[in-house]
């Protein structure tokens, strides 16, 4: 007997639908053939399927078994076809009928108990489905919350083979997993950090906050233990709270990672990475044999914290250059291309040279000008280019640690980035960009008019800064932000001032 179910298999981040085709015929011996370029975990599922299928309790099949996973030139590598193969060969041996399958797809990983296991990419899996127009999904109970979100599709949790048999044969009644998004954003959105934790600092918190308004990435130049680590790791806390748009793009990218919580059916904060400085360059940005992401799509809608900036190799940060740009970054091989998005707000640290203490009025620099040299030229000049704003971060006294008040919270200077969004939002429109730092020349050209005043100024630190036609316009788009903030519909010359004085400090060091 021949039985067809439907399933999905992941490319990259997406899902494509696979029909699982399971053959039984007479046969002297019992073999067991699996076609349609499955790679070696789907070819390995065949032992782990026969044996759950016995410890279910129900009878190996002593026939011929011909496997098939169509389309046959679409390579297959998820551990998501045990469950349909268990069900395909029991219905081809005559075992059983399913009576419900009807517009249903079937997805899980088996034990050989014969009990389910999460499997990676079970959203981008479900949003498959309700866009075929299926009628359900069997997923593993562990994915059934993170599979619910998506809207006009069943998502039925299965424990086991036994239960999906029980279902599907119509012995068993499941009801569909149902998500209180509310619930979940309310309960999952706490964090503890908090910018009233950090003392003094109140220039570097500053620039922060224009990065968060205006979605502009920010260097941060200091000695060691001057807070760059804490001011970096609370920037979430003051970036707008994720929409269900956002988190549903930020979940599919950790679901099919298989990093998103355990018992959380989508991300509900903003998320922070921070890849040590030894990483890859298909680790920082995606790659491998068959695509996978890496930590700039993980930082999607969120913040990419890079540490000790000029310890990371040359030739990882200047693949970075690309992403910064488009929002997006394209991984190429020979069969197929992968486009991940990977929109996210960049933020860098570094000591001023390699003992740290070049600015530290209270100890002695000890390296020597070609060693700071040979540091700082570990970062290119089309890389800082690409960073509006750049904040030194000197030591805090301490007076100020032991005695200054604590500083705005995060929900105070939250409040104000929602009030500067909002304008952007009015100014951009629902076709537009969400922040000024995506503007394009031609928004910039419409929404950045500059006086007489200010546009003199702006020609003069041109030309005593040697700033580039990109760094003139990313000044524009961190003047606006500060007029957003200032609640100015125009750019004033004293907004293109602070701007302008976010891109001197990179002068002084790398000059």
């Amino acid at each position: 007997m021949l039985a067809k179910l439907a399933s999905y298999t992941l490319i990259g981040i997406e899902a494509a639908p696979v029909e699982v085709e399971v053959d039984v015929s007479p046969a002297a011996q019992p073999s067991t053939v699996l076609v349609g370029l499955a790679e070696a975990a789907v070819r390995e599922s065949t032992h782990r399927v026969e044996r759950a299928i016995i410890n279910s309790g129900f009878r190996r099949t002593t026939d011929r078994l011909v496997i098939n996973l169509a389309p046959a030139d679409l390579r297959k590598d998820a551990n998501g076809f045990d469950l349909p193969i268990a069900l395909g060969t029991l219905v081809g041996s005559g075992q059983i009928e399913l009576e419900r399958l009807g517009n249903l797809a079937v997805v899980g990983e088996l034990a050989l108990t014969g009990e389910t296991r999460p499997i990676k990419g079970a959203l981008a899996m479900a949003l498959a489905a309700a866009a075929e127009g299926r009628k359900g999904l069997l997923v593993p109970t562990a994915n059934a919350l993170e599979a619910a979100v998506v809207e006009d599709l069943d998502v039925y949790p299965i424990g086991s083979l036994a239960e999906a048999v029980g279902f599907l044969t119509g012995q068993l009644d499941l009801e569909p997993t149902s998500v209180d998004l509310d619930d979940v954003f309310s309960r999952c959105s706490h964090v503890e950090e908090d910018f009233s934790d950090v003392k003094g600092q109140d220039y570097a918190k500053r620039a922060l906050l224009i990065a968060a308004a205006g979605g502009h990435n920010v260097l941060m130049i200091g000695p060691p233990g001057t807070g760059k680590t804490l001011l970096a790791r609370r920037l979430p806390t003051i970036l707008p709270p994720l929409t269900p748009g956002e988190s549903l793009e930020t979940t599919r990218i950790y679901s099919a990672m298989g990093l998103l919580p355990a018992g959380q059916a989508l991300m509900a904060t903003r998320p922070f990475r921070s890849p040590h400085h030894s990483v890859s360059d298909a680790g920082l940005v995606g790659g491998g044999t068959t695509p996978q992401p890496g930590e700039i799509s993980l930082a999607h809608k969120g913040v990419l914290f890079l540490d000790e900036l000029p310890e990371f190799n040359r030739k990882t940060l200047e693949v970075l250059r690309q992403p910064l740009e488009e929002g997006s970054v394209t991984i190429s091989r020979a069969l197929r291309s992968v486009t991940f998005p990977a929109e996210f707000i960049l933020v860098a640290a570094m000591n001023p040279c390699p003992c740290g203490y070049r600015s530290d009025p209270r100890r002695a620099c000890t390296c020597s000008p070609p060693q700071v040299e040979r540091y700082l030229s570990k970062i290119s000049g089309p890389l800082l280019d690409r960073i509006d704003l750049h904040v030194e971060v000197p030591a805090v006294p301490f007076t100020q640690l032991s005695e200054a008040p604590s500083g705005p919270s995060s929900e105070t200077l939250r409040a104000q980035v929602l009030e500067a969004r909002a304008r952007q939002a009015e100014r951009f429109g629902s076709r537009g960009p969400l922040t000024n730092g995506r503007m394009t020349p031609r928004l910039i050209r419409k929404h950045c008019p500059l006086k007489p005043e200010a546009a003199s100024l702006l020609k003069g630190a041109m030309e005593e800064l040697g700033l580039s036609a990109r760094a003139h316009d990313r000044v524009l788009r961190v003047a606006r932000t500060i007029a957003d903030l200032d609640g100015s519909p125009d750019i004033q010359p004293h907004h293109l001032a602070e701007a302008v004085g976010y891109r001197t400090l990179d002068r002084s060091y790398f000059a």
